[in-house]
């Protein structure tokens, strides 16, 4: 009896399916992962503290706006709002006027040194620079300060522009910086004219990553701050105390704090995932 031979044409049509099998398989899997969590902080937010913590879990209750109301109304959340808004888009801002430049001499003049401390402050963890930043601030007297907990932000936006830009500033054709010096352009009106409208995209990756590491910064303003620097996040750590944890405050107030950043992610997300694949075309 002859034997079935299979054509090369088949056998890669058949590879192809189990490819798209495979990544939609894993990528469904991990969605359905980080949208259940997403789901179960939004739904646990709408039931009472008996309700959530019920075993087995409740998926048919009666929805209350209690946890939302006791949030504004028993605490200052607009006040911590209004401190990490301040907060992050200062932080921000300083970080990418400093940063843009920074990345750019980097990125056209392969400065190994600024690389190497780039990078040694992005990996370090917040946590190392707490011990020195307590003493230099007790002696300067910047604890419990918009302007102490700003620099210390900038310690975690900074390298992070750096790093992102430097990688977009060099997929920039030299050509074009060397047409417009030919032109009379100087070396600043050229970064200003030319290289930053052309880093727009990516510009918005490393404004919008900064800006979610800034708003999400937990350990400086637990250890730097105080009762006139609260922001959001220490905000929600005060639904935990000693003896009980006020879950469905919890899940409230960190539902309040995942909004915007979740809006502000779908807003600009055309540029977001568009800067972002710009700047990995080159390492």
């Amino acid at each position: 009896m002859p034997q079935r031979t299979v054509s090369p044409r088949a056998r890669r049509r058949v590879a192809r399916i189990i490819e798209g099998v495979v990544f939609y398989v894993t990528l469904s899997s991990l969605l359905l992962f980080f949208l259940f969590t997403l789901g179960w902080m939004i739904l646990s937010s709408f039931k009472s503290n008996v309700q959530v913590t019920a075993y087995p879990p409740l998926w048919v209750f009666r929805p209350t706006l209690q946890n939302y109301i006791d949030v504004f109304t028993k605490n200052s959340f607009f006040s911590y709002m209004l401190n990490s808004t301040i907060i992050a888009v200062s932080a921000v801002g300083v970080g990418l006027v400093c940063g843009l430049p920074a990345a750019y001499s980097m990125a056209r003049h392969r400065q190994a040194a600024l690389g190497f401390f780039v990078l040694t402050a992005r990996i370090l963890p917040g946590i190392a620079f707490l011990v020195p930043l307590f003493v230099i601030y007790r002696q300067l007297g910047l604890i419990n300060t918009h302007v102490g907990i700003i620099l210390t932000h900038i310690i975690v936006v900074l390298p992070m522009i750096v790093w992102i830009m430097a990688g977009f500033f060099e997929d920039i054709p030299r050509d074009l910086e060397d047409a417009a010096l030919i032109d009379g352009c100087s070396r600043v009106a050229t970064f200003a004219r030319i290289v930053l409208p052309l880093s727009l995209p990516g510009i918005v990756a490393a404004t919008i990553l900064s800006f979610i590491a800034s708003w999400n910064n937990f350990i400086f303003v637990l250890i730097l701050g105080g009762k006139d620097t609260i922001t959001l996040p220490m905000a929600v750590y005060s639904f935990v105390s000693f003896e009980d944890v006020n879950w469905g405050g919890l899940t409230a107030a960190a539902t309040i704090i995942t909004v915007p950043i979740l809006a502000l992610s779908l807003v600009v997300q055309r540029f977001l995932a568009g800067g972002l694949t710009m700047g990995a075309i080159k390492g």
